[in-house]
């Protein structure tokens, strides 16, 4: 018989079981809820809400159901539908009509309410850390390459000359708002709603406050409908998750390219590729395809349960099951892709006289050029005329802006001096940017110690 089952004449179908359940996903869940009945039950002890002896009795049970669960040694029931139901067949089974104490002042709907806060706060913390590594990899291979020289590119057309620290410092910054973001979400997963009951608390002396302090919450729900019916903190963990992976897809995708015969700007490792089954020579980025692939998957995660919750009445509704079997998979997900990414990405060896060649064209020193003209009080947009015409003629006769000779420019423009060599060469053009936020090696040096700082900080 159903815990729940005094008001029905019958049992519910098994196709219904089978349908309503939730243990199948939410027995990851064990752990999370049996440490917040723990709180409870110590709650209700120490209130007189029930005998302490029996508080005592079913606390000592459900740490042994606790250790059984580790070792493996219990199977949960389809038919005790989720994972606070089997816990609580497990704890009257083991301690008879004592463990029915246990429920005293509590919903399953604030409980499970309290399981998933509890699990969210413990994945942001796994999350954040997985983060930091990847940042630790992003940073290593910024220093080794301050004075490597490629092309930046706007519209994938390329545009100017950076180095590929400055490159890959980019997404150091993305990776650090992602923290950011996961360290916000914490803030607002991190309240109880021990105690909402099932809509509107009870009539109990319950303390919440000792609760909260029990399971290390900051605060507590202070309006008990808003407790067991707020899924904000999930939505905004699956709009932060998805944010990771487009970033982890928007450096996949470069990746992608930049292994390509076309660029051959790095390599990967062997042990980071994959073969084909037919053509011998292939060695393709899978890993970098498999996680902007995945991408998509945690967006669905997001808008899938967005869609579930739109139009939710309060306060507790079953449509809230959907939440765990998207987020579970989302995390998992993200969990999955981040080492396998950063583990990628230590490995790869850059191509550096390939990406100097690659910054060697497409005149990714033009705008140095202009900035020459200026320099010598030309404006700007006369400066850049005459850049766009030296650029038709090179383009025209195949050549580049180094190339040609001063009657070439003088030419076009009589201000033109020898100098303007050194004031384009690609070293110049990088260096000469010694603005914090630019490619020049001193500010990326700069960037490196602060954010080194930061790494150590958090």
């Amino acid at each position: 018989m159903k815990l729940w089952g005094g008001r029905f004449a019958k049992d519910t179908n098994e196709s219904v079981d089978d349908f309503h359940s939730s243990i199948r996903f939410d027995e990851r869940l064990y752990r999370q809820d049996i440490n917040g009945s723990l709180a409870h039950v110590t709650m209700l002890g120490k209130q007189g809400i029930i005998p302490a002896k029996d508080a005592q009795i079913i606390h000592e049970a459900l740490k042994e159901i606790l250790l059984d669960i580790d070792s493996g040694n219990v199977e949960f029931e389809i038919s005790s539908e989720d994972i606070h139901m089997n816990i609580e067949k497990l704890l009257i089974e083991k301690i008879g009509n004592v463990g029915k104490k246990l429920h005293t002042g509590r919903s399953r709907n604030d409980q499970v309410a309290l399981d998933m806060r509890m699990y969210i706060k413990e994945e942001i913390q796994s999350i954040d850390g997985l983060l930091k590594n990847l940042q630790v990899v992003i940073i290593t291979l910024a220093k080794d390459n301050l004075d490597t020289i490629m092309p930046g590119y706007t519209h994938l057309q390329k545009a100017q000359p950076i180095t590929f620290a400055h490159h890959v410092m980019a997404y150091f910054e993305m990776f650090k708002r992602d923290r950011d973001r996961l360290a916000d979400c914490y803030k607002r997963t991190n309240v109880s709603p021990l105690g909402s009951g099932a809509l509107a608390t009870t009539t109990y002396p319950l303390d919440r406050e000792y609760t909260k302090e029990l399971l290390d919450f900051d605060s507590i729900c202070l309006n008990s409908l808003d407790g067991v019916s707020d899924r904000d903190y999930i939505i905004e963990l699956l709009g932060i998750l998805s944010t990771v992976m487009m970033h982890l897809s928007r450096f996949s995708e470069e990746i992608v390219l930049w292994c390509t015969n076309e660029f051959q700007f790095i390599e990967l490792d062997d042990a980071y590729s994959t073969g084909s089954s037919i053509m011998p020579q292939k060695k393709n980025p899978d890993i970098a395809e498999l996680v902007r692939g995945k991408t998509g998957r945690v967006y669905g995660a997001l808008m899938g349960f967005l869609t579930v919750m739109k139009s939710l009445p309060l306060t507790y509704n079953k449509d809230m099951q959907e939440d765990k079997e998207m987020t579970f998979d989302a995390i998992d997900t993200v969990k999955m892709s981040l080492p396998i990414f950063s583990d990628m990405l230590a490995t790869i060896t850059v191509n550096k006289d390939k990406m100097y060649k690659g910054a060697s064209g497409g005149f990714t020193n033009a705008t140095d050029a202009a900035d020459y003209l200026v320099k010598k009080g030309m404006a700007f947009r006369d400066a850049h005329e005459i850049l766009g015409r030296l650029v038709l003629y090179c383009v025209t006769n195949e050549q580049t802006l180094e190339g040609l000779t001063l009657d070439e420019y003088h030419a076009i423009s009589p201000i033109f001096e020898a100098d303007i060599y050194e004031a384009i060469s690609l070293e110049t053009c990088v260096n000469k940017r010694a603005i914090i936020g630019g490619p020049a090696r001193s500010m990326m040096e700069e960037v490196i110690r602060i954010n080194s700082a930061y790494l150590e900080e958090l």
